[in-house]
């Protein structure tokens, strides 16, 4: 239920279940921590954490608190997520500090995003998650030498970044797309349809997120970097290629990036279709302008994106 943003769902069926005697295990609150934080259950999640031990009896472990980790990183309580890990009994695992520097990131909190990236680098030093979480932080203040340091040190290391790919099923094939790829036999019929979507959602509102670009490139090359990634490429060939009224279903690899989310969003409602993407870590499911996920998700999409397993 988490994955899908059904976190209060997710509360009524733990309340029935101990309302039937069944008791809760260390697994039922992970899970149900991790829907309270897809779903911006913010105070529900720290209720269920604190009485864990004291109404369950059940030990919080690693997990459940990188869980609370994430749930106040999410919130942008940043301040309250530095002390509840000074708090914390052991170290946080790598997941914990990966949602807090993307949500260091999202904030723009350089301070605290170094010394969390520090702190993954040496957990985990054969991923480069922390490196490019970092290096888009120096890119959003424009510290475009410390940039180029951040990105010697993963060339130095052998780092690279996993390439994003998304796919969909259309006529009993599977089709696939990476970013600016123009190696599909219907490439120019999906880029003329695209450049037609991106106008029509130009007129309800949509802004393409030149932010997220960690490169010292002008404006329209950033645009158009934006532009043609996977999922909207794969959007469109659905749009395309399936019958009217029927749901388009995408997937990728990675977590779809905050642009394509803001993109498909308004899509879903200029075309009047259902769109679910499924990612690396749950599903939003796109209809007349909103998305399932309530647009809770953006502090660990940067993270998912760049790498970081949950």
């Amino acid at each position: 239920m988490g994955n899908h943003g059904l976190g209060k769902e997710a509360i009524k069926v733990f309340d029935k279940m101990v309302l039937k005697g069944v008791k809760p295990n260390a697994i039922t609150f992970a899970n149900l921590l991790k829907g309270c934080g897809h779903a911006a259950l913010l105070e529900e999640g720290l209720n269920y954490f604190h009485a864990m031990e004291s109404g369950y009896r059940v030990a919080p472990k690693e997990e459940h608190y990188s869980c609370i980790i994430d749930l106040l990183s999410r919130a942008g309580r940043l301040t309250e997520a530095e002390e509840f890990i000074k708090g914390m009994p052991f170290e946080p695992n790598a997941f914990g500090w990966c949602s807090y520097l993307a949500a260091c990131r999202n904030h723009g909190d350089k301070e605290r995003g170094e010394v969390a990236a520090q702190k993954l680098m040496r957990l985990e030093p054969e991923n480069c998650g922390a490196h490019v979480l970092l290096s888009n932080i120096y890119a959003k203040e424009r510290q475009w030498g410390d940039v180029r340091t951040v990105r010697k040190m993963m060339r130095d290391g052998s780092l690279k970044k996993l390439p994003g790919y998304s796919w969909v099923d259309v006529g009993n094939k599977t089709h696939v797309f990476g970013a600016e790829d123009w190696s599909h036999p219907q490439q120019m019929e999906i880029y003329v349809k695209l450049e037609s979507l991106i106008d029509q959602i130009k007129k309800v509102g949509y802004i393409p997120q030149i932010d997220l670009i960690p490169y010292d490139i002008d404006d329209g090359m950033k645009e158009k970097q934006l532009r043609y990634h996977s999922e909207k490429l794969a959007v469109v060939f659905a749009l395309i290629g399936m019958p009217l009224g029927k749901p388009i279903i995408v997937k990728k690899n990675l977590r779809v990036c905050l642009d394509c989310h803001s993109a498909i969003k308004l899509i879903s409602k200029v075309v009047e279709r259902t769109i679910i993407v499924r990612d690396n870590s749950r599903f939003h499911h796109f209809s007349d302008g909103s998305c399932s996920c309530g647009d809770y998700w953006y502090s660990y999409e940067i993270a998912k994106r760049e790498g970081w397993k949950k």
